[in-house]
């Protein structure tokens, strides 16, 4: 029979649970070396049990916690009995259920009185992992040992001494080196903050009380999730979304999930084509939190978020060899954005023939780039994933328009851009540009929210230029009738200023960028809810003042006529029998 928990101590538990997650986070964010830490907050930080189970996430990015889960069990089971106090493991194999190598993913177990209680865990996005390209993504990666250096579960410390030769050997593959080193440092602090602030738990409310706490922490999700499950009529419910060829040349490919409902419990199996010699194939882990982002895009829970929220959710992948679940030696890089998005929208679409009124339109899917050269003020290398440059515009839902700048979808809304500035100071780089961009956003009684432009040049020294994602033809996917007739300004692209031209791109490529010209990457917006025709007039018109919709888009996209470009004036008369012409056309 289960600990009856009192409701103070389970009230003061639970804060410290969260407060210790926030506290790695800090510790991680105020130590860390690169811009991808430091600025962007491209990490995640939880607490497991000793199971292990996942018993307080932050909200941090969903592509590394739903991973998290399965990449804690396979890392744990791989050691068994061979985890001691002073132990540190580190691990970014898609093969042992990471996600993508670059995440790499450092692990501490915390002993208290010699019993195995608690792991820490901090998962991060280095700036390098060796390879030949620089920052990892590699668009002609055919197989995974061209895209990095593979870390199987390992111990950097061993019943506390210091791996300095595994340390060595890891850092010896990677590129900015300093970066690097300073990055595993800072996951380090985190994971032994977090160890520090458990024991203190411990030792002042004893092990039988924590633990029976958790254990009802991890069944009040669970009773939230499957409550709202009851609430969906049992069924079969299924939704499909499209993965772009953004120049693969393998065509466009379908993602499927298929959601089946039975009183409060969930099945959801995944349908994807075959594997591909490209960098968007998606390992079993890293699946998982694709489904589950998707999962929580239906539910919009309120917290403890932890593992219980997933116990009435079973997930199926499909067969080993596919798209999202691909098995050694498939090429995988790119697969945190695509095609785990897609994945994403396939699920949220399922849940949308469900209960449509629960469900938000689709975020800004992933269209970036990173960046690397030599430095000549320090005589070094430098390396970097730019995050401001895959901030897209997020989702409406049926209260509200989406957020500007707050994607993409696999990040939702826990990445930051960070400061201009400080990038310029980190990177000789010029950035001339960082701006919202006119007509992006989704069309709808809700409409989309912005997407951005973010454009560079190098200062002195010639600058590799890597792109990867896709949303560069197919938009953020609307939802309740949402529809957008300009399509063009919806979806991604990258334009490369040269002296004498300007080259439009849409695939993933290896550009070299040299100084005096600029490469501008411009990001989609999100999906836009209910039927375009229906949005206030007077919104309409807001959006054009403020430069969120052109003139031209007012009219196609919400049947809205304006007068004139300086008054800024609405033709009621016009506007009204276009909008009688759309109704009468449906």
């Amino acid at each position: 029979m289960a600990k009856k928990v009192d409701p103070i101590t389970l009230s003061v538990v639970r804060g410290v649970l969260e407060t210790t997650q926030r506290e790695m986070t800090v510790a991680l964010e105020n130590t860390a070396r690169s811009s991808v830490f430091n600025l962007a907050h491209d990490y995640s930080n939880a607490i497991f049990n000793h199971v292990p189970e996942m018993i307080m996430q932050g909200q941090d990015i969903p592509i590394h916690l739903g991973s998290l889960i399965p990449a804690m069990k396979c890392v744990a089971g791989y050691f068994g009995d061979d985890i001691h106090p002073g132990d540190v493991l580190l691990h970014n194999d898609p093969a042992y259920m990471g996600s993508h190598m670059i995440d790499t993913c450092m692990y501490k177990p915390v002993f208290y009185q010699g019993e195995l209680v608690f792991w820490t865990v901090c998962k991060g996005h280095l700036t390098d992992i060796g390879g030949p390209v620089p920052a990892g993504y590699n668009p002609d990666a055919k197989e995974l040992y061209a895209e990095g250096l593979r870390i199987p579960p390992v111990k950097i410390f061993d019943k506390g001494e210091k791996r300095y030769d595994v340390m060595n050997m890891i850092l010896t593959n990677m590129r900015a080196r300093r970066d690097q080193e300073g990055d595993f440092n800072a996951q380090l602090g985190a994971v032994q903050v977090g160890e520090r602030n458990l024991i203190a738990l411990l030792d002042k409310y004893g092990l039988e009380e924590v633990r029976a706490c958790i254990d009802e922490l991890m069944g009040m999700a669970d009773r939230q999730m499957r409550s709202l499950m009851k609430k969906v009529p049992d069924g079969v419910y299924s939704g499909s979304a499209i993965v772009e060829d953004a120049g693969h040349g393998l065509g466009d490919m379908e993602i499927t999930a298929t959601v089946t409902i039975a009183d409060d419990s969930c099945h959801i199996k995944i349908g994807s084509p075959p594997q591909v010699p490209y960098f968007i194939n998606s390992y079993e882990g890293n699946s998982y939190s694709g489904v589950y982002l998707g999962v929580m895009m239906f539910a919009q829970l309120p917290p403890p978020y932890n593992e219980g929220l997933y116990r009435c959710v079973s997930v199926d992948m499909g067969p080993k060899g596919t798209l999202c679940n691909a098995k050694e030696p498939a090429p995988h890089m790119n697969c945190t954005t695509t095609p785990m998005e897609t994945l994403t929208d396939a699920v949220r679409l399922a849940f949308e023939q469900a209960v449509p009124d629960l469900v938000s339109a689709s975020w800004g899917h992933a269209n970036g780039c990173n960046i690397a050269g030599w430095d000549t003020r320090h005589d070094e290398e430098y390396v970097t994933m730019v995050l401001a440059s895959i901030i897209s515009g997020a989702g409406a839902t049926p209260q509200q328009d989406g957020w500007h700048a707050c994607g993409p979808e696999c990040c939702f809304g826990a990445l930051t851009s960070g400061d201009v500035e400080l990038l310029e100071y980190s990177y000789p780089i010029i950035i001339h540009r960082y701006s919202l961009m006119t007509d992006s956003g989704g069309a709808g009684k809700y409409r989309g929210g912005s997407g951005t432009c973010w454009e560079v040049e190098p200062i002195d020294k010639p600058m590799t230029f890597i792109t990867f994602g896709e949303g560069r033809r197919i938009p953020a996917v609307g939802a309740a009738g949402a529809k957008s007739e300009m399509v063009e300004p919806k979806v991604g692209r990258i334009e490369i200023s040269r002296e004498d031209r300007v080259d439009l791109i849409k695939t993933n490529v290896i550009e070299t960028i040299n100084p005096g010209e600029r490469a501008a990457n411009m990001n989609p917006g999100g999906g836009g809810y209910g039927n375009p025709f229906e949005r206030p007039v007077e919104k309409v018109l807001h959006d054009v003042k403020n430069r969120l919709v052109s003139i031209e888009g007012a009219r196609r996209d919400y049947g809205v006529v304006i007068k004139d470009a300086e008054g800024l004036e609405i033709d009621q008369v016009a506007t009204d029998s276009l909008r009688a012409d759309q109704a009468a056309a449906q």
